[in-house]
């Protein structure tokens, strides 16, 4: 997550949240620092605010063993470590751990003084929600938790990037992980996958809000059931097209000449496709959600239906859950957040924060003081946790 400053306003709140973290609550100014940090604040009483309590850092590529083979993963090691190992892990993104705000998240945290170990989940990468990524989650976590240098108490923590939030969380539910796991952290993750696909497809949340979905989410739902479709023979062609507009997508938060020629690329691609494969790919590219939605439906409970793909149809952690959401989030709904620390709460210590400050992917709103102190004392919490 990155925090987009909009200048004296910003500067103005976190001065005012510094004398109140100085002269009342100094816990608070750990997760004070590190969201003046989110923020890109460098400058001025802000920047110095952002560098409280911060050190040096190294970052080195390893590889993880899995059950599936070995996993490719960086860690940022501070050099004076306060706190304890966290696993950050990304969403469903083809940069994985190379995506530019998950390194800048990792950054962020490591200098304030936790070791970072980010591991890379091959299904992910390629847009797929799958049993094996809770797996990989599971068998990193044993590992770390393993490593003194990484965990001297035997424990790390959980912090999963939308939809490996909601993994992350299942994850910390299995009894390998009872006594591994100090604490799981979701950034606008879910609580059942069947659920936010069910809403990718028609805009609707539990309780009957409409709200128009993004459409990255059901262009992935496409992506992944596009050989129940469409012609074998067609498959392959589809997907490519598919994977084309989705690179475009990603290229358009900061290199837009090269969006508008891939996303023109996607259009050539649509006109060289055969029916029903060229039909797809025109609601993909003219993000027409609602027709593309219609389609898909009848295929999302197959899809989701492993329940170690959805928290609520899993064993709860033992240990605190601490659910991060951005109110306005069309990819993952709040409202997620919301019914998943309901289902948790009778079984383990839960906090709930839903903010305008962030969408699903950044923070780029109107900021009010006591929103940006709450999500200060949420962050301060959770470093301490």
């Amino acid at each position: 997550m990155r925090l987009r400053s909009r200048g004296v306003m910003l500067l103005a709140l976190l001065g005012g949240l510094l004398l109140v973290a100085l002269l009342v609550v100094p816990h608070y100014l750990r997760g004070l620092a590190l969201v003046a940090r989110a923020a890109d604040m460098k400058e001025g009483l802000a920047g110095r605010i952002s560098r409280w309590g911060t050190g040096p850092f190294t970052e080195e590529e390893l590889q993880v063993p899995s059950r599936y083979g070995p996993l490719r993963a960086r860690v940022f090691r501070p050099e004076h470590p306060r706190g304890r190992t966290v696993l950050l892990l990304p969403g469903v993104h083809a940069d994985g751990i190379d995506e530019p705000r998950m390194q800048e998240l990792a950054r962020d945290l490591t200098a304030g003084g936790l070791i970072v170990l980010t591991p890379e989940l091959p299904d992910l990468l390629l847009y797929r929600i799958t049993p094996r990524e809770t797996d990989m989650i599971e068998d990193v976590a044993l590992w770390a938790s393993s490593r003194p240098e990484l965990a001297p108490d035997g424990r790390v923590g959980l912090m999963g990037i939308s939809f490996a939030g909601g993994l992350s969380v299942v994850a910390a539910g299995r009894p390998s992980l009872a006594d591994k796991v100090a604490f799981t952290f979701s950034l606008g993750g879910h609580g059942d996958l069947s659920r936010v696909l069910t809403f990718l497809c028609n805009g609707v949340e539990p309780g009957g809000q409409q709200r128009r979905p993004h459409d990255y989410g059901v262009v992935i739902i496409l992506l992944n059931v596009a050989g129940q479709l469409v012609p074998p023979e067609q498959v392959e062609t589809l997907r490519a097209g598919i994977l084309t507009f989705l690179r475009a997508s990603h290229l358009a938060i900061h290199d837009g000449r090269r969006a508008s020629e891939t996303f023109a690329e996607a259009r050539r691609m649509q006109s060289e496709m055969p029916e029903p494969a060229a039909t797809f790919m025109k609601y993909v590219n003219e993000r027409d959600v609602s027709a593309l939605g219609a389609r898909l439906l009848p295929y999302t409970r197959a899809f989701a239906d492993d329940p170690s793909l959805s928290p609520e149809r899993s064993p709860a952690p033992r240990t605190p859950v601490y659910l991060l959401h951005g109110t306005d989030d069309t990819v993952i709904p709040a409202i997620e957040s919301v019914l998943l620390a309901r289902w948790l709460e009778p079984q383990t210590r839960v906090r709930l924060l839903l903010t305008p400050l962030i969408t699903h992917a950044e923070f780029d709103r109107k900021k009010r003081p006591e929103d940006v102190w709450r999500l200060v004392a949420f962050w301060s919490a959770l470093l301490d946790a």
